[in-house]
């Protein structure tokens, strides 16, 4: 029997075998390799949830991984056995009314791995071996580490919040909140030409490793709370604001600093926000969301294929499965970690 990283109640979380099922013949029997926790990973973690989302039963994380295929399907004849992937934990169900208006991220039926938003619950990837749809793995190249095809997935959450943004090609860009999201908003924004990417946070080690994957300049709020001033001359600097912390404190305080028309994309969650509604209005500002992904999930891993990102600098430690309670103990500390991996191996 193979091994999961199940979750039963906050702190409860259990290293458990699992059966892997029966292998149908469009599917794909898959060995696991990396993993990568997830804010909301920690969030079932620590808290059992969040928002009105509980675990009412037993539940497998994980939901950012890459994997050898083992086996194929009989009805699957385009890829082989020994292929390295990224697997896509988005299953929509293609016959709503939004999957088929080209809106899969807000499928009413989507199965998305180790979600409790549904019951039964929708099992995640944390497991040595997997069984997959075919659409769901992305074929990786050879120099593209399983550490690196992890991280499709939350490039693909900033690769979608940056196509919310619209053109960026010369536009002055702000990122609040530099966690693994931030981060990447950074590299997804410098690869749709932003001209300036200024980020801001709370702690050093997330703003040094938003320099490192390309931001211009880094602001610490905690140490120069009134940095942003700066830039609030003449109505403002930015163009887009990128707010991936779900802080209200930085959503509002960065306002001053952007241009009037400026858009807002709102990526971190963090409960309710009391928006100032004179500056939506005074300024004409637009403030969107950005949920999940879907097509920029093929597009995170051809552009690590094509060498056109870099994510490495933002994996900070790996731990095998056997330590899986010490990768998530540690995966929260901001002051050390950026993203936190699993090995299955």
């Amino acid at each position: 029997m193979q091994q999961g990283l199940v979750i039963h109640a906050p702190h409860d979380l259990r290293i458990q075998a699992l059966d892997t099922g029966a292998l149908q013949p469009q599917q794909l029997k898959v060995k696991v390799k990396a993993g990568g926790i997830c804010g909301s990973d920690l969030h079932y973690y620590h808290h059992g949830g969040f928002g009105v989302v509980r675990i009412k039963e037993p539940m497998v994380l994980g939901h950012e991984v890459s994997g050898q295929i083992a086996e194929v399907g009989t009805a699957v004849t385009d890829i082989a056995p020994g292929t390295r992937i990224a697997i896509s934990p988005s299953r929509p169900c293609g016959a709503c009314k939004y999957c088929q208006e080209g809106k899969q991220n807000h499928c009413l039926d989507m199965r998305f791995y180790g979600s409790a938003m549904r019951t039964p619950h929708v099992q995640g990837a944390f497991r040595q071996e997997i069984i997959i749809e075919r659409s769901q793995a992305h074929v990786v190249a050879d120099h593209v580490s399983d550490g690196e095809a992890a991280m499709a997935e939350p490039l693909s959450v900033a690769l979608h919040a940056v196509r919310r943004a619209g053109p960026l090609v010369g536009k002055r860009v702000l990122v609040t909140g530099c966690g693994p999201i931030g981060a990447l908003v950074v590299v997804a924004a410098r690869r749709a030409g932003a001209l300036e990417v200024v980020v801001t946070d709370v702690a050093s080690m997330p703003l040094q490793a938003a320099l490192q994957v390309g931001a211009d300049s880094a602001i610490n709020m905690a140490e120069t709370p009134a940095a942003l001033k700066a830039y609030a001359a003449d109505k403002g600097t930015f163009d887009v604001l990128f707010e991936a912390s779900g802080n209200e404190r930085a959503l509002v305080g960065a306002l001053e600093a952007l241009r009037p028309q400026a858009i807002i994309v709102q990526v971190g969650l963090g409960g309710d926000i009391q928006f100032p509604a004179n500056l939506l209005v005074g300024k004409e500002l637009e403030w969107r969301g950005a949920f999940r992904f879907h097509e920029e999930f093929a597009m995170a891993v051809e552009l690590m294929n094509r060498k056109l990102v870099d994510v490495k600098p933002l994996i900070t430690a790996t731990y095998p499965i056997a330590q899986a309670v010490e990768a998530f103990e540690i995966a929260g500390d901001r002051s050390r970690m950026m993203k936190v991996q699993i090995s299955f191996d």
